[in-house]
């Protein structure tokens, strides 16, 4: 038994126009099926995808409250001539310089047209074959405690761990990294984005659940209701969400 991640969850005032921006940022496609915006590689729709974890924009009608996300991700560039090109076609779009106290470093931080933070990457030969997104990236307290629960959730291959940051991939290879790196904050209030998961055909999505909580998940109630999916959280608090088997 293990666990996919199959997107990233964006909550948005605006979701359709969130999408749009992620959708023109990446070089990919817009679909609307239903209430959410769901942004995957161009062509038809594929869900899950065998290889790119996608973005699922859902509307919201909270207005975002943290003074920065603890999830965000890292976009991959090819030289410093497409990270430039890069910077300069995402303010175009409606993408804003960022301060996250980040100073003198070689990848500019933005932020999407609601606020969320993200990074532009100088080249690096690590993540020349992830895709436009490089990293999907969670600030944490302790990165080996977080490689061990993610470890155990996922089928991700744990490619990197040290006290301050942990890194897995897909064992098939492609697509991005999920990463850990250690912050001295914590975490306070919900978070803006967070990860879905999904089970592999035969597994059955409420043993997946209670196998996560005895590796240390929580059950976490957000009004949700009634709903196909399994909200919990990490043991530092992150929301993630085991999606049901179309």
């Amino acid at each position: 038994m293990a666990l996919r991640p199959v997107q990233v969850n964006i909550k948005a005032l605006d979701g359709l126009a969130v999408g749009r921006f992620w959708a023109e940022a990446l070089g990919w496609s817009v679909f609307s099926p239903g209430v959410t915006t769901y942004v995957g590689p161009g062509g038809d729709l594929v869900w899950p995808h065998p290889v790119a974890v996608c973005i699922d924009v859902v509307p919201v009608p909270e207005p975002r409250t943290a003074t920065k996300n603890r999830t965000h991700l890292d976009l991959a560039t090819t030289s410093a001539g497409h990270q430039t090109e890069l910077v300069a076609r995402l303010k175009a779009l409606g993408a804003t310089p960022a301060d996250v106290g980040q100073r003198d470093v070689p990848w500019t931080v933005l932020a999407d047209p609601e606020g969320n933070e993200f990074c532009v990457l100088e080249p690096r030969d690590i993540y020349r074959d992830t895709g436009p997104i490089a990293a999907v990236v969670v600030d944490c307290v302790d990165p080996r405690a977080m490689a061990r629960f993610w470890g155990e959730a996922m089928d991700w291959t744990l490619h990197d761990v040290t006290d301050d940051h942990a890194s897995l991939r897909s064992a098939k290879g492609g697509g991005p990294y999920l990463e850990f790196l250690r912050t001295p904050d914590v975490k306070t209030v919900p978070d803006r984005i967070h990860i879905d998961l999904l089970p592999y055909p035969g597994d059955d999505r409420a043993a997946e659940a209670a196998r996560l909580r005895a590796l240390g998940a929580t059950d976490l109630d957000l009004g949700q209701g009634d709903v196909p999916w399994t909200c919990l959280t990490d043991p530092e608090g992150h929301e993630f969400c085991v999606l049901a088997l179309p």
